[in-house]
């Protein structure tokens, strides 16, 4: 079946124009042939037409529904779906104008949210671990797949942007850029229920959770009170966005810079310190540092080369750029994951040394080129000359001295940016739950954390009008192993993470064993996806999938040693427990010997700590345990006692 929306008028086939330019009858770009409605449920179909048209809705598993545009041609039509099935068919008309959707299919739909362990796709700008066996199983017509597009906006919006023209069943063709923990979900959904599903892949690589969340919503949660202020007074114009952010911004950086003199951009300046490109400078020269850092590099030309057009690879940048090239601007960037890709024009080249300059602003994480070795080169008519190597740089500006700043009106952090424009969008299709994958970008901002996700849940749940089930990925392990490190941010978030647990209706599975210390990415999303499937098919569906995590119950101490009691037989992978520490109450910690005492008991102690009132496990960036639930080899999610 195609994919593309059938439009039939007067025997001629028409193609779909925005609302604002012709007062034909739309759909929102996700109402298309192939796709899949939640069972038995009230779906809303908004229209637009011309004004007090009246609108008939004929879906072919049920009985016709009238209604009638209001004064700006909107109507929201509602319709009951019925029970898994089909394929059906749904015809909208306004007088003589009519929408015709084929191939629809009732069953269970799921939408699939965060950041990039959510975004990740089997094949796609990475790979998921033996992803070509699973697109050679992919041939699932009974499975359909949406995906959203990265767009943003500072109201929200009646209508989104999606790939691959909407809705579309899946094959090894469609799934490939698909969300990976989406598409293997609903392959287990689908395997265990006999029955459709439907997946949404609505994520943002590298995005914070208050961008997905309404500015109403962050307006109970500290700390983006500038932000809704801009996003008040703008009532949604980007010029105005642009100028009050800037005001902001001006007024806050001001004591960050540095009293550095201008310099002539199109010379080379040789007294600079020098940096390995690519790689983010908080991984090599620059610690922690977020800013405004200048970067240069000289490219030699030969005079063939320079008499035709040339393409700068930068790859991604993270955050922003400007970049000039012999003291000219050609480009300017935002999103520390969007490679940079910037053609010059020969009048600004010359024979010989030619000088790249780049202002990069990095408002949090790495910093710098975010990009690897054969992702920065010089492509020019006779070949490609690498861009790796040092360059040399000179920090202006230093936010350290500042705390957070407010991100760029430009980027996909701002706040409500997202939820606007691919989240609100969708509440007019019912969903059986979601599914949340994020947390990265919020690491370093715990106390917030809690308070945020908590809000977000909420709103969403608010948007939809119904509590529907909501489960969460607690983060993997990343960076470098260490065995005591109670200061750790990761620990931190990973623990905000957990009180969600506090809201009803809600569910966490963890994926710190499935970590990689060199890479945040973890390429296991199947346990992933299977660990969310058993929980979603125990709690939703009725099956006997053993899904929970074995919780610690009570700390008690008990002179030199601290006893911990689970809610479940433990099976630690060897003889030594690993991945404790113990503290004193004091702020002294130390890592703990630990032993199994008893099924559901581990004893620990540490000759540092003469009488330990406290305990974390697994709290570290890249933590070591291995504790695991004797009857469903689920591991032990991160925990401190004292939190």
């Amino acid at each position: 079946m195609s994919s593309s929306l059938t439009r039939i008028k007067a025997g001629v086939i028409f193609a779909l124009l925005p609302a604002y330019a012709s007062a034909e009858l739309t759909l929102p770009k996700f109402f298309t042939d192939n796709m899949l409605v939640q069972q038995q449920s009230e779906l809303t179909i908004p229209v637009k037409s011309a004004p007090g048209k009246k609108v008939t809705v004929i879906p072919s598993w049920g009985s016709a529904v009238t209604g009638k545009t209001d004064k700006q041609g909107e109507a929201a039509i509602k319709v009951r779906t019925p029970e898994a099935g089909g394929p059906y068919s749904l015809t909208v008309i306004a007088d003589n104008d009519t929408v015709n959707l084929i191939n629809i299919l009732s069953g269970e739909l799921w939408l699939c949210s965060g950041q990039s362990n959510m975004e990740y796709p089997v094949n796609g700008w990475t790979y998921i671990m033996d992803h070509d066996n699973v697109i050679g199983n992919a041939h699932r017509p009974d499975i359909r797949l949406l995906q959203i597009k990265d767009v943003t906006a500072f109201v929200p919006q009646g209508d989104t942007e999606v790939t691959m023209d909407g809705w579309v069943e899946c094959n090894p063709a469609t799934m490939q850029d698909f969300s990976a923990i989406a598409y293997l979900f609903a392959t287990r959904l689908h395997e265990e229920l006999g029955v459709p599903v439907g997946v949404i892949d609505c994520a943002w690589g590298g995005t914070p959770a208050e961008a997905w969340t309404s500015a109403k919503a962050l307006g109970a949660v500290p700390g983006f009170e500038d932000e809704l202020k801009m996003l008040a007074s703008a009532n949604g114009d980007r010029d105005a966005m642009q100028r009050l952010w800037k005001e902001l911004y001006d007024v806050k950086v001001k004591d960050a810079y540095n009293d550095v003199k201008p310099f002539d951009k199109g010379k080379y300046q040789k007294d600079w310190s020098l940096m390995p490109v690519p790689g983010c400078w908080e991984s090599t020269v620059e610690p922690d540092l977020d800013g405004v850092v200048y970067v240069q590099k000289v490219i030699n030309l030969s005079k063939e080369q320079a008499s035709s057009p040339i393409t700068l690879h930068l790859g991604a940048i993270d955050d922003e750029d400007i970049t000039w090239l012999n003291g000219k601007e050609i480009a300017r960037g935002s999103g520390y994951s969007t490679p940079r890709n910037y053609n010059v024009d020969p009048s600004n080249l010359k024979e010989g040394g030619n000088v790249i300059t780049i202002q990069i602003t990095d408002g949090g994480g790495g910093g710098g080129f975010n990009s690897n070795p054969g992702e920065v080169y010089v492509e020019t008519a006779t070949g490609n000359i690498s861009l790796s190597g040092d360059w040399g740089y000179r920090i202006d500006a230093d936010f350290r001295k500042l705390g957070r700043m407010p991100a760029s009106v430009n980027s996909s952090s701002f706040p409500s940016v997202l939820y606007n424009a691919m989240l609100s969008p969708l509440h007019v299709m019912p969903v059986k739950g979601v599914l949340w994958y994020q947390g990265c970008a919020n690491v370093g901002r715990d106390q917030q954390y809690e308070p945020l996700f908590k809000a977000l849940i909420n709103d969403w749940r608010s948007l939809w009008g119904y509590d529907m089930p909501f489960y969460f990925v607690q983060l993997a392990g990343w960076l470098k192993p260490q065995a005591l490190q109670p200061d750790s941010e990761w620990a931190a978030l990973r623990n905000a993470q957990s009180k969600a647990l506090e809201l009803d209706n809600t569910a966490m599975v963890t994926a710190i064993d499935l970590g990689n210390p060199a890479d945040i990415h973890p390429r296991n999303k199947q346990e992933v996806a299977r660990r969310l499937a058993d929980t979603a098919l125990t709690r939703d569906y009725g099956k006997n999938y053993d899904y929970k995590m074995p919780v610690c119950v009570s700390a008690t101490p008990s002179g030199n040693k601290i006893v911990l009691k689970f809610d479940r037989e433990l099976a630690p992978k060897s003889v030594a427990v690993t991945g404790f520490i113990v503290g004193d109450g004091k702020g002294n910690f130390a890592v703990a010997t630990g032993k199994q005492t008893a099924p559901d008991t581990i004893e620990l102690s540490a000759k540092e700590i003469a009488k330990p009132v406290l305990a974390r496990y697994d709290w570290a960036d890249y933590p070591g345990g291995n504790l695991y639930g004797k009857s469903n080899s689920l591991p032990v999610a991160p925990f401190a006692t004292d939190k």
